[in-house]
């Protein structure tokens, strides 16, 4: 029966992430054919209710936009999620972790990242009114869009960097230093484990400024790279390389000389 619950709840733990995955998908889809001037599904069911409403666009509101980025995280945080979980299983037959509290850490992680998605929705608006984003949540600037690169590629660098990324590196020590037991225990080991996961990655979410939030290469590319950042035999090799490769592309979106050849 453990093995058979065990199973149970790594296969819905997937499946949420593919299900995030494919309703990303659907939006960017949809998206495209608003801003194309065909309604997509959710303008297409504006337009009935009301022939006369002008053209709805959910990257203007907060509602959607929020729920859009809840279920972006859901899709690009939850994978990076792997190696803490089973890092916690790992727990339950040397401590007193228990399936509850496995559900609790992936709860509690899952809160602070929907946390997070309430603010950078927050931050979307606010510079599509500034005129500093498109609809598209895509820099009209190249000293935005550069300056962006450039400044989570020096992130990559600091103190603040390397010690959020020790706690998501290496969680089982971030447990033993913590241990709650129990869901709420979970719960709580959870929320701490969002919060330093949150720190150490907002860069590569605010990235999605650069390329367009919608935009699903961008969306797979940073998710590969957070899972690969958190991998124990890699993690800390592949930190300070991005953070070069980050400044080098802000510098020739700026457009250094020497890196776009005059």
């Amino acid at each position: 029966m453990p093995g058979i619950l065990r199973s149970t709840l790594w296969l819905g733990f997937f499946g949420a992430i593919l299900a995030a995955w494919w309703v990303m998908y659907v939006m960017a889809i949809d998206m495209d054919l608003d801003l194309m001037g065909r309604p997509g599904e959710m303008g297409a069911r504006m337009a009935a209710m009301d022939p006369r409403m002008p053209m709805y666009m959910p990257m203007a509101n907060f509602g959607p936009l929020f729920w859009m980025w809840a279920i972006m995280m859901a899709a690009m945080m939850l994978p990076t999620l792997v190696p803490t979980l089973r890092a916690y299983e790992d727990l339950m037959s040397s401590a007193t972790g228990t399936r509850v509290g496995w559900l609790g850490v992936l709860l509690g992680y899952f809160i602070v990242w929907v946390a997070f998605a309430a603010l950078i929705a927050g931050a979307q608006l606010a510079l599509l009114f500034a005129g500093v984003i498109d609809m598209l949540g895509m820099a009209k600037s190249p000293w935005v869009a550069g300056g962006l690169l450039v400044s989570v590629g020096f992130f990559q660098f600091t103190r603040t960097k390397e010690i959020c990324h020790g706690v998501c590196h290496s969680p089982t020590i971030y447990f033993l230093g913590n241990w709650r037991d129990g869901f709420a225990g979970g719960l709580r080991m959870g929320l701490g484990l969002g919060a330093f996961c949150v720190v150490c990655c907002w860069g590569f979410m605010a990235l999605g400024f650069v390329g367009g939030v919608m935009n699903l290469a961008w969306m797979g590319l940073a998710t590969f790279f957070m899972i690969i950042e958190k991998l124990p035999q890699v993690g800390h090799y592949v930190t300070k390389p991005m953070g070069f490769v980050l400044i080098a592309a802000g510098l020739a979106v700026l457009g250094w000389p020497f890196l776009v050849g005059g």
